[in-house]
């Protein structure tokens, strides 16, 4: 993620939550603008108060935001706390009160235990540094991922970069802000310049996302803007700089608001809603939310149940309370590419749509026939863990004798029965895998996306830290068409592999190199021993030109031949997490390209792992819309034979098939888009995927 001049941040634990980072620092060098978008909620929380009647404004220097505690609805007290943490955070950066503003987010309610970030300021001034990770994570409450995105722009010759950090899971409806979240810029422009460009990119975006349809009374996001990429300043709303600015931070929020709705609190799918043709664009946006937000829907999307008649149920309601000038009968659904309704119900094949809405992003287009608008709005579905996240969230809350908040043990708050339950299935896995071996195989949308990534590194360093020594391997096929395809080269593949000429070699290993760095950078972040190599360093993967039966030829692309196990075994006894790009050393030391899958079954039959998983854009396999949770051989081998699995699913069952051969215990095939599966597949006894086992006997 490339970040722009001048910027710092930090994040510390200052005691208001239990074991975990509490207070962020975002601090721009130098004098910086600041603009402002807040919840319309009356019952509005002390920071926001304080900021929104402060915003917009030059010369801001830094934002401090705190979790834990909300400071909302808490008297006069309340604001007393933001006056001194502002103070506090103004002395240990030696600027003035006026030039900090703050924002909270936490359980509401609760007095807000303000000498804690006082003594905290000075630690989190000194452990300033340019990674925001630290912030990421510091701003987090009920999220399971961090959420971080950056855009790169060129203004009157200029490079002009906007870095965004922010947070959101519950508690979210689309009114104005929606979130927490501060957008650091070295751009130049006028503060009210920039707050008419905020107030515009959150249109679309934070303000078409719900989660739960609960406004939330901390809701803030901050544009800081220190103009230190030296372009000319922007101060006009109708000049060419300040309509690119806006478009790019519009899609910069935009991202940042498919993230939240992925982390929506206990969600498996993140929904997009489409509506068009409507009468005018504010009925559009107004439909869309309505759909995203209907808990008919939402439950109907987990189930992946694919009831068009909520939908245009939930459009007929709204229509009818506002009055609209639509007709519901005359409306085309379309669910996951798939056509339902088209002013009559029309046959589908329904085990090939609740196939498709296993996805873990469902998108749903309505098409009115009442105009010419159109509008989206994001979401999430609705499943047992939402429930069960908020019946807990405050009764589980506890405040402490010195006014931090902690969270009382989930475990002691059920039956002696099920406590036992989880600590023996927990325990009796981590036991079964001290001491082993997996390799595991990452690609597609894991890649891909930031937060999915950095949930992967995530669970690889619990692996980790519980005693299995993982082994990473990595493709990266859509990158590397991205690649090829801005230097006018196109991609062209043969049954899942791609054709590479002596040009787009270098290619290949340049996007490769690319991500192998950045996956061993975020694991290093973490406290790992990770080391980057490609298969041709130390000639780690030797191969030979793949060669096809039907001889056709498909340039560099290589099978593999054999592995360095040697100097595999050495870095792992040294504690090393190697991360594996899968580029093959020929006898001439030329380089090929080589399946990611295949090289992944070549290493973990070297090394007789116990376990290897892939990590795909897939669930698992699918058979008539069901997931299949377990396999053998044999059935897997006869899935091949009918064209159940066929495509790129094939060539990873072909590698499944070669693994179990060469002696893996198992192979576990499930969906790396959705942050946390490697553990849940691991660690619990049904996993969230298909697992294929060697034969018994």
């Amino acid at each position: 993620m490339k970040l722009p001049i001048g910027f710092r941040f930090s994040g510390v634990a200052c005691g208001i939550k239990p074991m975990r980072p509490d207070l962020a620092l975002f601090v721009s060098e130098t004098d910086a603008a600041c603009a402002g978008a807040f919840t319309i909620n009356l019952a509005k929380a002390a920071p926001v108060v304080d900021a929104e009647g402060r915003l917009p404004a030059e010369r801001v220097r830094a934002i401090v935001v705190n979790s834990g505690n909300a400071n909302a609805l808490t008297g006069p007290a309340g604001a007393e706390s933001v006056t001194a943490i502002i103070a506090a955070a103004a002395a240990a950066l030696g600027v003035s009160p006026a030039q900090v503003v703050s924002a909270s987010t936490g359980v509401i309610g609760m007095p807000m235990p303000a000498d804690k970030l006082v003594k905290g300021m000075p630690a989190a001034v000194a452990q300033l540094s340019a990674d925001p990770e630290k912030a990421a994570e510091a701003i987090m409450t009920t999220d399971t991922t961090k959420k971080l995105a950056s855009r790169t722009i060129e203004l009157d010759g200029k490079q002009v970069t906007l870095a965004g950090v922010c947070k959101g899971s519950g508690m979210i409806a689309p009114q104005l802000a929606t979130v927490i979240a501060v957008i650091v810029t070295d751009c130049a422009i006028d503060a009210t310049i920039a707050d008419a460009a905020l107030d515009h990119a959150t249109r679309e975006t934070f303000e078409q996302l719900t989660i739960d349809g609960d406004m939330s009374t901390n809701d803030s996001v901050f544009v800081l803007a220190n103009g230190r990429a030296g372009n000319v300043p922007i101060t006009r709303v109708d000049s060419a700089a300040y309509i690119l600015f806006t478009e790019t931070l519009s899609d910069l929020l935009d991202e940042l608001a498919r993230d939240i709705a992925a982390d929506g609190e206990g969600a498996t799918k993140r929904l997009e809603v489409h509506v068009a043709g409507a009468p005018t664009h504010d009925i559009a946006r107004d439909l869309a939310k309505s759909i995203c937000v209907s808990p008919l829907v939402k439950a109907a999307i987990f189930g992946a149940d694919p009831n068009w008649g909520r939908i245009l149920a939930t459009v007929g309601a709204r229509a009818g309370v506002l009055r609209l000038p639509i007709d519901p009968h005359r409306a085309r659904v379309t669910i996951q590419g798939v056509t339902v309704y088209d002013q009559a119900p029309v046959p589908f094949d329904r085990a090939g749509i609740k196939a498709k809405l296993r996805d873990p992003e469902v998108a749903i287009l309505v098409e009115l026939r009442a105009g010419d608008h159109l509008a989206k709005a994001y979401g999430c579905d609705l499943s047992y863990d939402y429930v069960k996240l908020n019946a807990d969230y405050t009764s589980l809350i506890v405040e402490k004798a010195d006014g931090g908040v902690a969270k009382d043990d989930k475990l002691t708050n059920y039956t002696p029965s099920f406590k036992r339950s989880v600590l023996v299935e927990a325990l009796g896995y981590i036991s079964r895998f001290r001491g082993k071996r997996c390799v595991i195989k990452i690609g597609g949308g894991a890649i891909a996306k930031d937060g999915a990534l950095r949930a992967f590194c995530d669970d690889v360093m619990l692996l980790h830290s519980v005693g299995l020594s993982p082994i990473v391997v990595h493709g990266g096929g859509s990158a590397i068409t991205r690649a090829l395809e801005a230097r006018g080269a196109s991609s062209k593949f043969v049954e899942g592999l791609r054709v590479t000429s002596a040009t787009d070699i270098e290619t290949v290993e340049s996007v490769l190199d690319s991500i192998n760095a950045d996956l061993v950078a975020l694991l290093n972040r973490r406290g790992a021993h990770a080391i980057g190599l490609s298969g041709s360093d130390a000639a780690l993967l030797r191969a030979k030109k793949l060669v096809r039966g039907d001889g056709q030829d498909l340039g560099h692309v290589g099978e593999l031949v054999e592995v360095n196990k040697t100097f595999l075994e050495s870095l792992l006894a040294q504690q090393y997490i190697p991360v594996i790009s899968p580029i093959g050393l020929g006898a001439d030391g030329e380089s090929f390209n080589m399946n990611g899958d295949m090289v992944a079954a070549g290493i973990a039959t070297a090394l007789g792992v116990e376990r290897l998983i892939y990590l795909s854009d897939v669930p698992g396999i699918i058979e008539a819309g069901e997931l299949i949770t377990d396999l053998t051989p044999t059935t897997l081998r006869s899935k091949l034979a009918a064209g159940i699995v066929q495509g790129g699913m094939a060539i990873k069952a072909t590698s499944i098939l070669d693994a179990l051969a060469g002696g893996v215990q198992a192979v576990h095939l499930i969906d790396g888009r959705t942050p946390h599966n490697v553990i849940a597949e691991l660690f619990t006894d049904r996993g969230v995927g298909t697992i294929v086992r060697a034969e018994a006997g």
